[in-house]
């Protein structure tokens, strides 16, 4: 069986060197503003031009190179390597493979969406209770396979939301995805969870969950807080990549070579401080790019535009950085349900993968990312299904070939009623209940009802049952509620 393997390209290996020489160039001759004083020590002592009092770093062209030289060659080495790890967005693996399409990808959900498009169509603010019933809902839901947090709670204070609601999501699945952290106090407490979750500090290391990140601002800023989050998970000796979201026309140059070019020079800056804070970092690269919309100045997360821009990014990580990755997709920028979420959102989960991402995420969003929808997880869900089936290709053998079944049939015979469409057709078919495959005249003698209406049934069904157990041990999650505990005594009063 051959199932598709070459991914779409969108650049050459010229093209790519000449990207990465630029990102070299920029961080040499303009450099990046940092507000800590820790990261401006450690680079120093890297070997990097630092200007202290405009907090202002350059990396000369040698320091940078040899970062990306060990990176590249770190993933050679399985035994210290974690596997994988998920991020905010889906996951990234820590190892060379081929760059290929991958008929295995993974889907996640997550993004800490302050708003909720609820069953009863009214956009409101996420509570403590939508935080658990999406949680609930991606947990069960098989064509998801990672979970961050859907929704942030706004009736949990802003100090406590990233521990308090991290302990809800170890404790509810195992489909641990990305999480986010505020502020550096927050690493303490995800950590401790997460040590409780994997088994211990070294069993945290090699399988890596509930894993934070710090991001740039474009263009070329690491404020303090966020350098202080990334130096906190090197130090503890967990993954890390610098996330920066360059946006094209706004905070990056409105063309896809200086976005790209703009997005690897800023998350270099993360592989230099990691390797100088520590020679054994577990790090890489990576970048969310994308255009501002010239009307609204929005972050165009779903724009035909967006595509080649992502795929080229894919390439560059994938191909030139080796640096296996997942995608932003499963996205749209409309603010409601409807046809243009369902032309985006099909689009945004094919396309990354054929471009080679090893997964894609987050889905279950409308309006650009700031608003979860839990009938819209239902339907990504179904085409995450839907898009899987697609890439699985087609087996030839002997009983798939049928020949002795075409000779018993004959001419002028039928299949419905024979032992091999019997044996076959569950595999072969993708049945969605989602999806409507019927004569006008049964539609209308059952009831009309759209995928919304459906996918709305099955949210109901899904929470309305008895939820699942715990994943976790009793004593596991009597430890984590202690930490939110201590959480909740030392930072609530904030």
């Amino acid at each position: 069986m051959i199932v598709p393997a070459e991914p779409l390209r969108f650049l050459d290996d010229e093209e790519m060197r000449k990207i990465h020489e630029t990102a070299v160039r920029v961080l040499d001759s303009t450099g990046t503003r940092i507000d800590s004083d820790r990261a401006l020590d450690y680079l120093r002592d890297a070997g990097c031009r630092v200007d202290r009092d405009r907090r202002r770093v350059t990396f000369p062209p040698e320091v940078t190179e040899r970062c990306v030289d060990k990176m590249r060659r770190s993933r050679a080495d399985s035994a210290r390597m974690p596997e994988r790890m998920a991020v905010r967005f889906s996951h990234i693996r820590f190892r060379n493979e081929p760059y290929r399409i991958h008929p295995d990808f993974s889907v996640s959900t997550g993004g800490f969406c302050v708003f909720v498009h609820d069953l009863e169509g009214v956009r409101r603010t996420a509570t403590m209770q939508d935080v658990r019933d999406s949680l609930r809902l991606a947990d069960a839901l098989d064509q998801i396979d990672l979970t961050g947090l859907p929704v942030s709670a706004q009736d949990v204070p802003h100090r406590l939301r990233p521990t308090v609601m991290a302990a809800e999501l170890a404790k509810t699945t195992k489909k641990l995805g990305g999480i986010e952290t505020f502020d550096v106090r927050d690493v303490e407490y995800i950590t401790r969870i997460a040590e409780v979750v994997a088994g211990g500090k070294e069993e945290l290391r090699r399988h890596p969950v509930l894993v934070g990140y710090a991001e740039m601002r474009s263009p070329l800023c690491l404020d303090g807080n966020m350098a202080e989050i990334f130096m906190a998970y090197i130090e503890r000796g967990l993954p890390q990549t610098l996330d920066t979201m360059p946006n094209g026309g706004a905070t990056a140059p409105m063309a896809a070579a200086g976005i790209l070019a703009l997005g690897a020079a800023e998350s270099m800056v993360g592989l230099v401080l990691a390797y100088a804070i520590d020679e054994a970092a577990v790090v890489g690269l990576d970048m969310i790019p994308s255009y501002a919309d010239m009307r609204s100045g929005i972050f165009r997360y779903a724009g035909a535009e967006r595509w080649p821009l992502l795929g080229a990014r894919l390439q560059l990580l994938n191909e030139f950085y080796a640096c296996p990755a997942g995608v932003h997709g499963g996205k749209t920028d409309a603010c409601v349900p409807g046809v243009q979420v369902g032309i985006e959102k099909a689009a945004s989960l094919l396309m990354p993968v054929l471009c080679g991402a090893v997964g894609v995420g987050t889905v279950g969003h409308l309006e650009n990312a700031v608003t979860f929808s839990p009938e819209q997880l239902v339907i990504d869900s179904e085409v995450a299904g839907y898009v899987r089936r697609m890439l699985r290709g087609c087996e030839v053998n002997d009983e798939t070939l049928a020949a002795e079944v075409i000779e018993r049939v004959g001419i002028g015979g039928e299949y419905l009623t024979d032992e091999h469409t019997l044996r076959h057709f569950r595999k072969e078919l993708h049945d969605s209940p989602l999806f409507e495959r019927a004569p006008w005249a049964h539609v209308h003698e059952t009831g009309l009802r759209g995928m919304q209406e459906r996918a709305r049934a099955r949210v109901k069904e899904i929470l309305s049952a008895e939820p699942r157990s715990s994943p976790l041990a009793p004593d596991q999650i009597e430890a984590i509620d202690e930490i939110v505990d201590e959480a909740k005594r030392e930072l609530g009063e904030e």
